[in-house]
């Protein structure tokens, strides 16, 4: 089979893989957490304005993330309305592209088999699945930085020859670890500036970071001649005692630096990011860029933002949860990793390459306060490629590590599909009732791992791990695809909005003590956040008058909920049943309850009050005049 044959048939297999596994249902399940309907409901918002560049939602400055994304969704709700599916389609659709560029960084790096087995994996890790089938920047950046180093890695080194398939990476120049082609710098980081646009300065700082750890750690000079290399193998001085901190001596790091194009590294990022940058600064007056740069970016690194902090082992964790169900092989992984670079494997430049990306991520966000597992998602296609490498070294059985470490492993798993299908069960019976069959799930994972511990007891470790990676595809989709659709039925917040809605064509909508972002994308109106009467806290009650914003893109001011009752004639509140206990006394006589739902996931009871319309058609009228047509 040629090496063209063999390429094509992997990505058409990888293509349906990845598609199948974040395409299943994608537009099913609602808008999830509150990062989904807020990133959904900006795009909606700013698509609704026909403005481009100014982030929107809720009728506010939205200053959490940069633009891409939501140019993405509107492109998507162009083509296919504003519903899920279309907020969720450019996260899958670059998902794919991603275990594509994987597979080709696997094959320039290793070889064609272990690198269809990283994006395998890739395709199939938790975390990553997450990240394809959700409306949020992760995907994105995700994306942009497997990119840029895609186009290092291609810029680099030399296509792999069909004949040798375990041979070194070919270095395009000898002795060259950096490429030596401006226009593959301006294309490397073109992707990162992408990124910027992305997600912020981490969009080129952290793939920077990993190009550099990379540099600094294969150009460390050679201090005598029984240690020399031929050019494509790494002088290791890094992983001998007391010489950890030689890739940083400072002649060494400047020289390091000076040689990756630093010039042309910062125009390319700034033509490609700077233009929207400065003009949503222009039309903002600077508050978006105040507000991104130092509430959502610096605060977050020196400070733990909304209860998200954590300690140094909060990441390996997130790890070991985030990349399930491969994350049961880490140990090993890591092990037979350590053993081949020390033993100057042929493959140890791109065991190097991949260790620095998953190094510098996991180095750099542990640094930081502020802390969540969907941070550390864009290390895992350097991840991947060590997983890939160690399956496909498994399958020939040379993976310098114990034969025991593959049971112990599946044995692992085995037991967290227990754990797994024991949890959604009880999940379900408290929240979900009626749907305790989510279970099965958790099955999947413990079937997948007795079949593939059988196999390798009988030395079949390929058909092994085709058995594991078929179980981790039918988990993923059966989880994601499946599961969720079970909850669509408990959240039934549509019934306070159609509730509103019903009794008036332009309501003004409030909320005491909660708002959830899904009320403002579903219900398509904006949302004050409200609060009881001043004078209970000492203060006068507040002038409606004086509550007008002098820039139409400032938060809303707070007002309280009786003034906002008693000055709109078509104000309507959501709030809790217990709150309403408590003010009930204070409310207009007109105020009633139009419509009560259970709080999803909490023990609380919605509900919406205002003034019933007289013209306001019930639930019931609507059905029945629907049923009469």
């Amino acid at each position: 089979m040629t090496a063209g044959s063999l390429g094509f048939r992997h990505q058409l297999l990888l293509i349906v893989v990845s598609a199948t596994v974040f395409l299943t249902n994608l537009g099913g399940p609602p808008l999830m957490d509150r990062d989904e309907p807020r990133n959904a409901g900006c795009a909606a918002e700013m698509a609704a304005r026909g403005d481009w560049v100014v982030p929107w939602f809720n009728d506010e400055l939205r200053e959490h993330k940069p633009v891409l994304l939501y140019w993405l969704m509107m492109s998507a709700y162009a083509v296919f309305g504003v519903n899920e599916f279309a907020a969720r389609f450019w996260s899958a659709a670059l998902a794919v592209g991603t275990v594509l560029m994987t597979y080709h960084i696997g094959r320039r790096l290793f070889n064609p088999a272990a690198a269809c087995w990283s994006a395998v994996v890739l395709a199939t890790a938790f975390m990553f699945v997450v990240s394809a089938r959700t409306a949020t920047p992760d995907s994105v950046l995700i994306f942009c930085g497997t990119l840029s180093l895609l186009v290092f890695v291609y810029g680099t080194f030399r296509p792999r020859s069909a004949d040798v398939p375990d041979a070194p990476p070919e270095l395009r120049l000898p002795g060259e670890y950096y490429p030596h082609r401006r226009w593959v710098v301006v294309g490397m980081f073109a992707a990162m500036g992408l990124g910027v646009l992305a997600k912020g300065p981490i969009g080129v700082l952290l793939p920077t970071a990993i190009v550099g750890m990379f540099l600094l750690i294969m150009r460390l000079p050679v201090t005598d001649d029984a240690s020399a290399m031929d050019g494509t193998r790494p002088q290791l001085w890094w992983v001998r005692g007391g010489a950890l901190l030689r890739p940083f001596a400072p002649r060494h790091f400047l020289g390091t630096c000076a040689s990756m194009r630093p010039l042309t590294a910062v125009l390319t990022v700034l033509i490609v990011a700077l233009p929207w940058y400065a003009w949503v600064g222009l039309r903002t007056d600077g508050d978006w860029l105040r507000g991104f740069f130092g509430e959502h970016n610096l605060s977050r690194a020196l400070a733990a933002k909304e209860g998200h902090d954590g300690s140094l082992l909060y990441y390996p964790v997130a790890i070991l949860i985030g990349f399930f169900p491969w994350s049961v092989f880490l140990l090993p992984i890591l092990l037979a990793t350590g053993k081949r670079i020390r033993c100057r494997d042929p493959w140890t430049i791109g065991y190097v390459l991949a260790a620095c990306w998953v190094g510098v991520y996991l180095g750099v966000f542990s640094l930081a306060q502020t802390k969540l597992p969907s941070y550390i998602t864009p290390a895992y296609p350097g991840l991947a490629l060590l997983a890939g490498c160690f399956i496909y070294q498994w399958n020939r059985g040379s993976t310098l590590v114990s034969d025991v470490w593959p049971f112990f492993s599946l044995a692992c798993l085995f037991l967290a599909g227990g754990c797994i299908a024991i949890g959604l069960y009880v999940a379900a019976k408290d929240f979900l009732p009626g749907s305790e069959w989510i279970c099965v799930a958790g099955g999947v994972p413990m079937v997948g791992a007795a079949a593939a511990a059988g196999l390798v007891w009988r030395d079949r470790n390929y058909a092994a791990t085709v058995t594991l990676a078929g179980s981790s595809a039918l988990f993923a989709t059966l989880l994601f695809g499946f599961c969720l659709l079970a909850t669509d039925r408990y959240q039934r917040y549509e019934q306070l909005l159609t509730a509103i809605d019903q009794q008036s064509s332009e309501p003004v909508v409030g909320s005491l003590d909660y708002l959830e972002p899904s009320w403002i994308f579903y219900g398509g109106h904006p949302v004050w956040e409200l609060r009881r009467r001043p004078e209970l806290e000492g203060k006068t009650v507040f002038d409606v008058e004086r509550q007008r914003r002098f820039r139409p893109w400032e938060h809303k001011p707070p007002l309280d909920v009786i003034t906002f009752l008693a000055t709109r004639p078509e104000a309507y509140v959501i709030t809790t049943q217990s709150r309403l206990d408590q003010i009930q006394h204070e409310l207009p006589a007109d105020i009633e309850v139009l419509a009560a739902a259970p709080y999803f996931l909490k023990r609380r009871e919605l509900v919406v009050i205002g003034r019933k319309s007289s013209t306001a058609v019930t639930v019931a009228d609507a059905v029945d005049a629907d049923r009469r047509r």
